[in-house]
């Protein structure tokens, strides 16, 4: 009995053997160094051809290329990049066989490295090879469900996990059974073990350490905010050893749940770098962050930590250990909490360009104007900064009136409302109160709502698309790369995505790499980015995604994500022809100037004016929109337009100040006018039907070929 076989894990997916191999993770066992060399083959097109949004976001440091490593020479033999390498690792065994390797005490080994340094950094010096030992056979509540990793070593050798091995095949059959593939089980699983097998086989097949105990899932595939505690083992169930905080980021060592979707072999034909980030998001989504929310974190995927010995002791620090929900509060947390606004902002975003966006005009409805007086100033009223955010003077009242206007429609299993309704009796008042502005504390719920009515989507639905998005965690996305690269400059100054890979960051990328899946038209744009933060800040990851798709499925954002923007091309469209309509003056000085519309609204449509508008704002804008459609930002492009047209005509006016006057960040002067305009605005029956003809309009130059000639 002593003898017992040891556990194998294989690979659900055979991997892709022609692409290099990733560099092999470095334990107590290094290898020599080798010479670096660049892969030949050019990464995926989503770094090129992503849509390039104009002023959406700062200048930022080019991301440092990667490379591959050379294949590992092991015990004298080399090894060719058509064989997946697996390096040795030496395993410290108790005085006892049958006890865990894991120490109780928590101790690690103190030199194992990341598997990746940058080029200015010096390898650390290698140790002679030591051979591995066999390790018991793990409890099965250590080993969860969702572990898909193989490492299969032998003394003094290294299999291949090649697709032919017979030791391979048959622990593929006997281990990997689909019925227990459970990702979503309510507590870990582990597969069936072996029971019989080969003396040959028990003395070649060898394993890594037991696994530590995974996490209890949590409902939504994304963690809370704060990473959750270790569960306390049974009695006499031998306690492993604590998850170390070194964190190789190519083959690392399982430490997550099945919730947590850890990945940890590429899928086949996934570029190695876009594993490399998706495999960094992973581990970190079971780990946690230290100072999430105050702290600025550590870079770990757009550039490398090095093998020096403060690189690394930096990135362990920023590891969570699992306090984070029963200590104290650091007085730095404390002070960045005391310096939020109501919404999250510790500080508020700079802007360039900080101009007033005047109340009298729109006290006047929409109604064709002449051109305004030549000698109208060309430059709108400067602001120095944005002004400080205060809560509505009509708030509670309206707290009050939302209290009671909706009633709970359906209860989930722990007796929390899951969908909201509006009392037949107060139906009538419920646009008028929307563009009166939702209390925020109703915000979540009454977006909810506004979605569910607008797209037609009932718990079932919901059900369906929280599905679909844990089960998207895994696969791999073509756009990783792009997304991780807009993730930590998405929304600067909120405290909720201040930390690098902290709770809304990593939030952030899991959404953006569901949704990238969703629609294989679509697939990611950076005007995403903002949108899903927006929603992140009222949602759980899990209905954030399920928002998304109803804004691409019926709010018809996949025509303004498609390849060419069809959507957003026809939104400005309208926005000619309303102008050319109501303000003639102002389209013949587009003209005279040259100014194509494209210019500068591109950012307001794709983004759903995110970028273009204070987030208290930009938030009563939404309130509308999810409750009339995207015509709301069509109105609130008109409305810009039709403050700004004295400006726009005057006699001083030139291609530089008219395009620098829209595209600077609006704050209006009185948010009420500007909602009640645009709500005159679209209530105006005649101008809708209008609107919808030139949509037609629209449609049939496209289908002419005669669309690229029709806007300015």
């Amino acid at each position: 009995m002593d003898d017992a076989p040891a556990l194998v894990f294989v690979p659900p997916t055979p991997l892709n053997f022609d692409a290099p191999s990733p560099s092999p993770v470095r334990s107590s066992t290094s290898f020599p160094p080798q010479p670096r060399y660049s892969a030949v083959p050019q990464r995926a097109s989503s770094e090129t051809a992503i849509f390039s949004i104009y002023s959406m976001y700062g200048d930022d440091p080019p991301r440092s290329s990667w490379s591959a490593s050379p294949p590992v020479v092991v015990n004298g033999s080399r090894k060719s990049l058509d064989a997946s390498i697996v390096p040795a690792v030496k395993i410290k065994l108790p005085d006892n066989p049958r006890q865990s390797t894991h120490r109780p005490n928590g101790s690690a080994d103190s030199d194992t490295g990341l598997a990746y340094y940058d080029d200015h950094d010096v390898p650390p010096p290698t140790r002679e090879h030591q051979p591995t030992k066999v390790a018991p056979r793990p409890s099965s509540s250590y080993a969860p469900s969702s572990l898909r990793t193989s490492v299969l070593l032998s003394e003094g050798h290294t299999y291949r996990t090649s697709g032919t091995s017979s030791h391979i095949s048959r622990s593929r059959e006997s281990t990997h059974d689909p019925s227990n593939h459970s990702r979503h089980s309510s507590s870990p699983r582990c597969s069936p073990v072996p029971h019989a097998r080969t003396e040959s086989s028990d003395r070649d097949l060898l394993l890594l350490p037991p696994l530590p105990p995974s996490i209890p899932p949590s409902r939504y595939g994304t963690p809370t905010p704060t990473p959750p505690r270790q569960p306390s083992p049974a009695p006499n169930t031998p306690q492993p050893n604590a998850t170390p905080k070194t964190l190789p980021l190519k083959h690392p060592v399982f430490t997550g749940s099945p919730a947590s979707k850890v990945s940890l072999v590429p899928s086949e034909g996934e570029d190695m770098d876009a594993f490399h980030v998706r495999n960094t998001y992973a581990q970190l989504e079971a780990s946690g962050v230290k100072g999430d929310g105050y702290e600025e974190g550590v870079e770990r995927t757009r550039a490398r930590v090095g093998p020096s010995r403060t690189s690394q002791l930096n990135a362990d620090a920023a590891l969570g250990d699992g306090s984070e929900k029963s200590r104290e509060l650091d007085p730095k947390e404390i002070e960045t909490l005391a310096s939020v606004d109501r919404y999250g902002f510790f500080a508020l975003p700079s802007h360039d360009r900080l101009i007033l966006l005047a109340s009298d005009p729109l006290l006047k409805r929409l109604a064709p104007v002449p051109p305004g007086p030549p000698s109208a100033p060309p430059h709108a009223t400067a602001l120095r900064a944005l002004p400080p955010v205060t809560t509505p003077p009509k708030e509670m009242s309206r707290i009050s009136k939302w209290t009671r206007m909706l009633t709970p429609l359906a209860r989930d299993t722990g007796a929390n409302v899951a969908t909201w309704g509006v009392r037949a009796s107060k139906e009538g008042k419920l646009r008028a109160r929307v563009y009166k502005g939702i209390p925020d504390a109703w915000r979540s719920a009454a977006w909810e709502l506004l979605m569910s009515r607008y797209a037609r989507t009932g718990i079932r639905e919901m059900e369906l698309l929280g599905r679909e998005y844990r089960d998207a965690l895994d696969k791999p996305s073509t756009y990783d790369i792009q997304i991780d690269l807009d993730v930590p400059r998405t929304i600067s100054g909120h405290i909720m995505f201040r930390t690098r890979y902290g709770a809304g960051q990593r939030s952030l990328f899991h959404v953006l790499h569901c949704f990238s899946l969703r629609c294989a038209k679509c697939g990611y744009v950076q005007g995403m980015g903002p949108i899903a933060a927006t929603l992140l800040c009222y949602f759980d990851p899990e209905r954030v995604y399920a928002s998304l798709v109803r804004l691409h499925d019926a709010y018809s954002m996949h025509t303004v994500f498609s390849p060419g923007f069809p959507g957003l091309l026809e939104a400005i469209y309208v926005q000619e022809r309303v102008t050319e309509q109501m303000m003639p003056g102002v389209f013949l000085a587009f003209k005279k100037h040259m100014i194509s519309t494209t210019s500068y609204a591109t950012k307001w449509y794709i983004t759903l004016f995110s970028n273009s508008v204070p987030f208290q704002t930009q938030l009563r804008l939404w309130d509308a929109f999810l409750m009339e459609g995207y015509d709301v930002f069509i109105a609130v492009a008109v409305a810009i337009v039709w403050v700004y047209r004295d400006q726009i005509t005057s006699s001083g006016a030139t291609f530089e100040t008219v395009l620098s006057l829209l595209s600077s960040f609006f704050v209006p002067e009185d948010e009420d006018t500007l909602l009640a305009w645009i709500g005159r605005m679209l209530g105006d029956k005649k101008l809708r039907t209008s609107m919808l003809r030139w949509k037609e309009d629209w449609r049939g130059l496209v289908a002419s070929g005669k669309d690229g000639t029709a806007l300015l």
